[in-house]
Protein backbone atom coordinates (compact mmCIF):
# COMPACT_ATOMS: atom_id res chain seq x y z
CA UNK A 1 0.00 0.00 0.00
CA UNK A 2 1.42 3.55 -0.99
CA UNK A 3 1.97 5.64 2.16
CA UNK A 4 0.50 9.17 2.41
CA UNK A 5 3.81 10.31 2.84
CA UNK A 6 5.05 8.88 -0.79
CA UNK A 7 1.86 10.07 -2.77
CA UNK A 8 2.19 13.45 -1.22
CA UNK A 9 6.05 13.85 -2.65
CA UNK A 10 5.11 12.46 -6.33
CA UNK A 11 2.71 15.42 -6.41
CA UNK A 12 4.67 17.25 -5.43
CA UNK A 13 7.35 16.42 -7.70
CA UNK A 14 4.79 16.41 -10.57
CA UNK A 15 3.56 19.95 -9.64
CA UNK A 16 6.77 21.36 -9.51
CA UNK A 17 7.86 19.27 -13.12
CA UNK A 18 4.65 21.65 -14.40
CA UNK A 19 5.58 25.08 -12.79
CA UNK A 20 8.94 24.56 -14.33
CA UNK A 21 7.40 23.65 -17.86
CA UNK A 22 5.02 26.26 -17.67
CA UNK A 23 8.31 28.64 -16.66
CA UNK A 24 9.85 27.30 -19.45
CA UNK A 25 7.18 27.54 -22.29
CA UNK A 26 6.67 31.28 -21.10
CA UNK A 27 10.95 31.86 -22.49
CA UNK A 28 9.64 31.01 -25.91
CA UNK A 29 9.04 33.92 -28.00
CA UNK A 30 5.29 32.40 -29.57
CA UNK A 31 4.05 31.42 -26.02
CA UNK A 32 5.36 35.33 -25.12
CA UNK A 33 3.29 37.39 -28.27
CA UNK A 34 -0.06 34.33 -27.40
CA UNK A 35 0.11 35.83 -23.49
CA UNK A 36 0.60 39.60 -24.64
CA UNK A 37 -2.06 38.91 -27.03
CA UNK A 38 -4.01 37.73 -24.48
CA UNK A 39 -3.72 40.78 -22.05
CA UNK A 40 -4.20 43.23 -24.95
CA UNK A 41 -7.60 41.60 -25.24
CA UNK A 42 -8.94 42.65 -22.23
CA UNK A 43 -7.43 46.31 -21.45
CA UNK A 44 -8.90 47.04 -25.43
CA UNK A 45 -13.00 47.99 -25.27
CA UNK A 46 -14.97 45.32 -26.64
CA UNK A 47 -17.32 47.12 -29.53
CA UNK A 48 -19.18 43.53 -29.53
CA UNK A 49 -19.49 43.83 -25.90
CA UNK A 50 -23.51 42.76 -25.20
CA UNK A 51 -25.44 46.07 -23.91
CA UNK A 52 -25.68 46.99 -20.07
CA UNK A 53 -28.85 47.38 -18.23
CA UNK A 54 -29.76 50.39 -18.49
CA UNK A 55 -28.92 52.52 -15.18
CA UNK A 56 -27.64 55.34 -14.21
CA UNK A 57 -24.00 55.09 -12.24
CA UNK A 58 -21.10 56.32 -11.07
CA UNK A 59 -17.51 55.20 -10.51
CA UNK A 60 -14.82 57.10 -8.53
CA UNK A 61 -11.49 57.54 -11.12
CA UNK A 62 -10.16 59.80 -8.28
CA UNK A 63 -10.39 59.76 -4.46
CA UNK A 64 -8.01 61.44 -2.98
CA UNK A 65 -7.07 65.20 -2.00
CA UNK A 66 -3.61 66.81 -3.22
CA UNK A 67 -2.36 65.40 -0.13
CA UNK A 68 -0.48 62.32 -2.11
CA UNK A 69 -1.27 58.79 -1.70
CA UNK A 70 0.25 56.31 -4.41
CA UNK A 71 -2.84 54.08 -4.59
CA UNK A 72 -5.24 56.87 -5.62
CA UNK A 73 -5.87 59.52 -8.62
CA UNK A 74 -7.31 63.58 -7.66
CA UNK A 75 -10.84 64.35 -7.87
CA UNK A 76 -12.83 62.26 -10.91
CA UNK A 77 -16.04 60.75 -10.81
CA UNK A 78 -17.13 59.06 -14.34
CA UNK A 79 -21.12 59.64 -14.91
CA UNK A 80 -22.68 56.93 -16.84
CA UNK A 81 -26.63 57.77 -17.54
CA UNK A 82 -27.82 55.12 -19.99
CA UNK A 83 -25.25 55.27 -23.15
CA UNK A 84 -23.85 58.91 -22.45
CA UNK A 85 -20.39 59.46 -20.32
CA UNK A 86 -19.59 62.64 -18.81
CA UNK A 87 -16.08 63.48 -16.87
CA UNK A 88 -16.67 65.37 -13.22
CA UNK A 89 -13.44 66.71 -12.61
CA UNK A 90 -10.03 65.56 -13.95
CA UNK A 91 -7.67 65.67 -11.30
CA UNK A 92 -3.82 64.16 -11.89
CA UNK A 93 -3.99 60.66 -12.53
CA UNK A 94 -7.37 60.08 -13.00
CA UNK A 95 -7.39 59.39 -16.87
CA UNK A 96 -4.55 56.65 -16.68
CA UNK A 97 -7.39 55.53 -13.74
CA UNK A 98 -9.57 55.80 -16.56
CA UNK A 99 -7.27 54.15 -19.25
CA UNK A 100 -6.77 51.34 -17.10
CA UNK A 101 -10.31 50.33 -17.10
CA UNK A 102 -10.85 50.57 -20.56
CA UNK A 103 -13.19 53.33 -20.60
CA UNK A 104 -15.20 54.21 -24.20
CA UNK A 105 -13.53 57.59 -24.46
CA UNK A 106 -15.37 58.32 -27.60
CA UNK A 107 -18.72 58.37 -25.45
CA UNK A 108 -17.14 60.68 -23.16
CA UNK A 109 -19.62 63.74 -23.91
CA UNK A 110 -18.09 66.40 -21.51
CA UNK A 111 -16.09 67.26 -18.49
CA UNK A 112 -17.53 68.91 -15.45
CA UNK A 113 -15.28 71.05 -13.52
CA UNK A 114 -16.71 71.67 -9.86
CA UNK A 115 -14.02 74.61 -9.83
CA UNK A 116 -10.62 75.66 -10.85
CA UNK A 117 -8.33 74.31 -8.14
CA UNK A 118 -5.15 72.52 -9.89
CA UNK A 119 -6.17 69.17 -8.66
CA UNK A 120 -9.49 68.76 -10.24
CA UNK A 121 -8.23 70.63 -13.46
CA UNK A 122 -4.56 68.69 -13.97
CA UNK A 123 -5.16 65.89 -16.02
CA UNK A 124 -7.20 68.19 -18.71
CA UNK A 125 -4.16 67.62 -21.56
CA UNK A 126 -5.03 63.49 -21.13
CA UNK A 127 -8.41 63.94 -21.50
CA UNK A 128 -8.21 66.06 -24.53
CA UNK A 129 -6.05 63.32 -26.03
CA UNK A 130 -7.64 60.19 -24.69
CA UNK A 131 -10.77 61.42 -26.48
CA UNK A 132 -9.38 62.89 -29.74
CA UNK A 133 -6.94 60.51 -31.24
CA UNK A 134 -9.02 57.22 -32.89
CA UNK A 135 -12.14 58.58 -31.22
CA UNK A 136 -13.55 59.95 -34.01
CA UNK A 137 -14.89 62.89 -31.72
CA UNK A 138 -17.44 64.91 -33.96
CA UNK A 139 -16.14 68.45 -31.98
CA UNK A 140 -13.99 70.20 -29.37
CA UNK A 141 -13.92 68.50 -26.34
CA UNK A 142 -16.53 70.70 -24.10
CA UNK A 143 -15.80 71.71 -20.88
CA UNK A 144 -17.84 73.41 -18.50
CA UNK A 145 -17.24 75.14 -15.42
CA UNK A 146 -17.07 78.20 -13.37
CA UNK A 147 -16.07 81.46 -15.13
CA UNK A 148 -12.63 81.46 -16.08
CA UNK A 149 -12.68 77.67 -17.46
CA UNK A 150 -11.93 79.34 -20.96
CA UNK A 151 -8.66 80.75 -19.64
CA UNK A 152 -7.89 77.15 -17.95
CA UNK A 153 -8.73 75.28 -21.36
CA UNK A 154 -7.14 78.27 -23.12
CA UNK A 155 -3.75 77.54 -21.73
CA UNK A 156 -3.94 74.10 -22.16
CA UNK A 157 -4.40 74.66 -25.87
CA UNK A 158 -1.51 76.88 -26.00
CA UNK A 159 0.49 74.80 -23.92
CA UNK A 160 0.08 71.60 -26.17
CA UNK A 161 -0.71 73.47 -29.62
CA UNK A 162 2.67 71.80 -31.09
CA UNK A 163 1.51 68.29 -29.71
CA UNK A 164 -1.44 68.72 -31.39
CA UNK A 165 -0.05 69.84 -34.92
CA UNK A 166 2.91 67.06 -34.54
CA UNK A 167 0.00 64.35 -34.19
CA UNK A 168 -1.57 65.58 -36.97
CA UNK A 169 1.20 65.85 -39.24
CA UNK A 170 2.01 61.75 -38.03
CA UNK A 171 -1.40 60.37 -38.09
CA UNK A 172 -3.29 62.67 -40.40
CA UNK A 173 -6.97 63.73 -40.46
CA UNK A 174 -8.43 60.37 -39.53
CA UNK A 175 -6.89 59.65 -36.63
CA UNK A 176 -6.15 63.13 -35.54
CA UNK A 177 -7.78 65.52 -36.86
CA UNK A 178 -7.04 69.18 -36.28
CA UNK A 179 -10.67 70.44 -36.56
CA UNK A 180 -11.54 68.93 -33.59
CA UNK A 181 -8.44 69.68 -31.50
CA UNK A 182 -9.05 71.80 -28.22
CA UNK A 183 -11.75 72.60 -25.85
CA UNK A 184 -15.00 73.88 -26.27
CA UNK A 185 -15.02 76.21 -22.86
CA UNK A 186 -18.79 76.57 -21.54
CA UNK A 187 -18.40 78.45 -18.37
CA UNK A 188 -21.67 78.39 -16.49
CA UNK A 189 -24.53 80.85 -16.18
CA UNK A 190 -25.69 81.02 -12.43
CA UNK A 191 -28.75 82.27 -13.64
CA UNK A 192 -29.31 79.34 -15.45
CA UNK A 193 -27.98 76.47 -13.67
CA UNK A 194 -29.55 73.41 -15.74
CA UNK A 195 -26.82 72.39 -18.11
CA UNK A 196 -28.70 69.14 -19.69
CA UNK A 197 -32.22 69.20 -20.11
CA UNK A 198 -33.10 66.21 -22.46
CA UNK A 199 -35.98 64.10 -22.27
CA UNK A 200 -34.63 61.44 -19.82
CA UNK A 201 -31.37 62.96 -18.73
CA UNK A 202 -30.86 66.29 -16.81
CA UNK A 203 -27.60 67.50 -15.15
CA UNK A 204 -27.51 70.59 -13.05
CA UNK A 205 -25.05 72.67 -11.47
CA UNK A 206 -25.91 74.38 -7.76
CA UNK A 207 -23.09 76.89 -5.91
CA UNK A 208 -21.37 75.42 -3.11
CA UNK A 209 -19.50 77.03 -0.50
CA UNK A 210 -15.98 77.03 -1.14
CA UNK A 211 -14.33 80.13 -0.06
CA UNK A 212 -12.46 81.96 -1.31
CA UNK A 213 -13.12 80.23 -5.01
CA UNK A 214 -16.18 81.49 -6.06
CA UNK A 215 -18.11 80.53 -7.99
CA UNK A 216 -17.47 76.52 -7.13
CA UNK A 217 -20.72 74.41 -7.93
CA UNK A 218 -21.62 70.51 -7.24
CA UNK A 219 -23.97 68.58 -9.79
CA UNK A 220 -27.35 66.79 -9.86
CA UNK A 221 -27.64 64.47 -11.73
CA UNK A 222 -31.02 62.47 -12.97
CA UNK A 223 -32.23 59.72 -15.07
CA UNK A 224 -35.16 58.15 -15.81
CA UNK A 225 -36.23 58.51 -11.93
CA UNK A 226 -32.95 57.67 -10.53
CA UNK A 227 -30.73 60.38 -9.12
CA UNK A 228 -27.17 60.77 -7.95
CA UNK A 229 -25.17 64.57 -6.83
CA UNK A 230 -21.82 64.86 -6.80
CA UNK A 231 -20.32 67.46 -4.18
CA UNK A 232 -16.79 68.64 -5.62
CA UNK A 233 -15.26 70.99 -2.70
CA UNK A 234 -17.44 72.42 -0.09
CA UNK A 235 -17.84 73.76 3.23
CA UNK A 236 -21.40 71.69 5.00
CA UNK A 237 -24.33 74.16 3.45
CA UNK A 238 -27.73 74.55 3.07
CA UNK A 239 -27.08 74.36 -0.58
CA UNK A 240 -25.66 70.45 -0.47
CA UNK A 241 -29.27 69.46 1.62
CA UNK A 242 -31.21 71.27 -0.75
CA UNK A 243 -30.21 69.93 -3.89
CA UNK A 244 -29.34 66.67 -2.22
CA UNK A 245 -33.40 66.10 -1.00
CA UNK A 246 -34.32 62.22 -1.75
CA UNK A 247 -31.15 61.50 -3.98
CA UNK A 248 -30.17 58.27 -4.23
CA UNK A 249 -26.45 58.13 -4.05
CA UNK A 250 -24.37 61.77 -2.81
CA UNK A 251 -20.97 61.52 -3.64
CA UNK A 252 -19.21 63.75 -0.99
CA UNK A 253 -16.03 65.13 -0.07
CA UNK A 254 -14.39 64.29 3.31
CA UNK A 255 -11.50 65.64 5.21
CA UNK A 256 -10.51 64.93 8.64
CA UNK A 257 -9.65 68.12 10.75
CA UNK A 258 -8.40 65.93 13.90
CA UNK A 259 -6.17 64.44 11.38
CA UNK A 260 -4.90 67.29 10.45
CA UNK A 261 -4.43 68.64 13.50
CA UNK A 262 -1.74 65.70 14.17
CA UNK A 263 0.03 66.56 11.02
CA UNK A 264 0.29 70.09 12.01
CA UNK A 265 1.64 69.26 15.20
CA UNK A 266 3.73 66.99 13.90
CA UNK A 267 4.94 69.51 11.23
CA UNK A 268 5.71 72.46 13.72
CA UNK A 269 7.97 69.52 15.92
CA UNK A 270 10.14 69.50 12.73
CA UNK A 271 10.57 72.97 12.39
CA UNK A 272 7.91 72.98 9.17
CA UNK A 273 5.97 76.06 9.84
CA UNK A 274 5.00 76.74 6.63
CA UNK A 275 3.03 73.08 6.28
CA UNK A 276 1.76 73.57 9.32
CA UNK A 277 0.03 76.74 7.85
CA UNK A 278 -0.69 75.18 5.07
CA UNK A 279 -2.91 72.30 6.77
CA UNK A 280 -4.84 74.99 8.79
CA UNK A 281 -5.58 76.86 6.48
CA UNK A 282 -7.33 74.16 4.50
CA UNK A 283 -9.66 73.67 7.59
CA UNK A 284 -11.49 76.35 6.41
CA UNK A 285 -13.57 75.22 3.42
CA UNK A 286 -13.89 71.58 3.34
CA UNK A 287 -16.48 69.04 5.28
CA UNK A 288 -15.54 66.82 7.71
CA UNK A 289 -16.90 63.03 7.54
CA UNK A 290 -19.45 63.58 10.36
CA UNK A 291 -20.57 66.76 8.73
CA UNK A 292 -20.93 64.79 5.28
CA UNK A 293 -23.09 62.21 7.29
CA UNK A 294 -25.39 65.36 8.49
CA UNK A 295 -25.93 66.46 5.42
CA UNK A 296 -26.76 63.15 3.58
CA UNK A 297 -29.29 62.90 6.78
CA UNK A 298 -30.88 66.13 6.51
CA UNK A 299 -31.38 65.56 3.00
CA UNK A 300 -32.84 61.85 3.04
CA UNK A 301 -30.23 60.74 1.03
CA UNK A 302 -30.39 57.04 0.90
CA UNK A 303 -26.77 56.59 0.04
CA UNK A 304 -23.60 58.39 1.06
CA UNK A 305 -20.67 57.94 -0.64
CA UNK A 306 -17.30 59.35 0.88
CA UNK A 307 -14.85 60.80 -1.63
CA UNK A 308 -11.93 63.36 -2.18
CA UNK A 309 -10.74 62.42 1.10
CA UNK A 310 -8.15 64.14 2.96
CA UNK A 311 -5.99 62.66 3.87
CA UNK A 312 -6.68 59.41 1.96
CA UNK A 313 -6.68 56.40 4.23
CA UNK A 314 -3.43 54.39 3.44
CA UNK A 315 -4.41 51.63 6.31
CA UNK A 316 -7.37 51.16 8.74
CA UNK A 317 -5.87 52.81 11.70
CA UNK A 318 -6.11 56.10 9.36
CA UNK A 319 -9.15 54.84 7.91
CA UNK A 320 -11.09 54.12 11.25
CA UNK A 321 -9.67 57.47 12.85
CA UNK A 322 -11.59 59.64 9.21
CA UNK A 323 -14.87 58.12 9.96
CA UNK A 324 -14.29 58.14 13.81
CA UNK A 325 -18.10 59.37 15.03
CA UNK A 326 -19.84 59.05 11.76
CA UNK A 327 -21.45 55.68 12.85
CA UNK A 328 -23.07 57.45 15.62
CA UNK A 329 -24.95 59.99 12.94
CA UNK A 330 -25.37 57.37 9.77
CA UNK A 331 -25.17 54.07 11.57
CA UNK A 332 -25.31 52.74 7.72
CA UNK A 333 -25.85 53.20 4.15
CA UNK A 334 -22.38 55.11 3.55
CA UNK A 335 -19.29 53.50 1.61
CA UNK A 336 -15.94 55.00 1.94
CA UNK A 337 -14.23 55.19 -1.84
CA UNK A 338 -11.19 54.11 -3.07
CA UNK A 339 -10.16 54.31 -6.89
CA UNK A 340 -12.89 51.93 -8.39
CA UNK A 341 -16.01 52.90 -6.15
CA UNK A 342 -18.64 51.94 -8.59
CA UNK A 343 -22.51 52.58 -7.55
CA UNK A 344 -25.12 51.08 -10.21
CA UNK A 345 -29.02 52.60 -9.62
CA UNK A 346 -30.92 50.34 -12.13
CA UNK A 347 -33.95 51.85 -14.40
CA UNK A 348 -37.03 50.95 -12.93
CA UNK A 349 -35.79 49.66 -9.29
CA UNK A 350 -34.88 51.46 -5.92
CA UNK A 351 -31.81 49.14 -5.70
CA UNK A 352 -28.22 50.28 -5.23
CA UNK A 353 -25.26 48.21 -6.25
CA UNK A 354 -21.96 48.95 -5.19
CA UNK A 355 -18.88 47.12 -6.53
CA UNK A 356 -15.36 48.52 -7.39
CA UNK A 357 -14.16 48.74 -11.31
CA UNK A 358 -11.75 46.58 -12.52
Amino acid sequence: MISTKRVLLQASVVLALVALAGFGAMRLEFVQDWALLRVFSTTTPDADAPAEADALSASVCGSRSPIPDPARAEACVLVQAGERLFVVDVGDGSVARLRQWATPFNKIEAVMLTHLHSDHISDLADMHLATWVLQDRPAKLPVYGPVGVEQVTAGFEMAYGIDYGLRNAHHGDSLAPLSVAGFDPRPIDNDALTIIDEGDLKVSAFLVDHPPIVPAYGYRFDYKGRSLVISGDTNKSQAMIDNSRGVDVLFHEAQSNEILNIMIDASRANSADKLAQLFEDIQTYHTTPIEAAEVANEAGVKHLVFYHLAPSPRNSIIANRLLRGVKEVRPDNWTLSVDGTRVTLPVGSDKILLDEVD
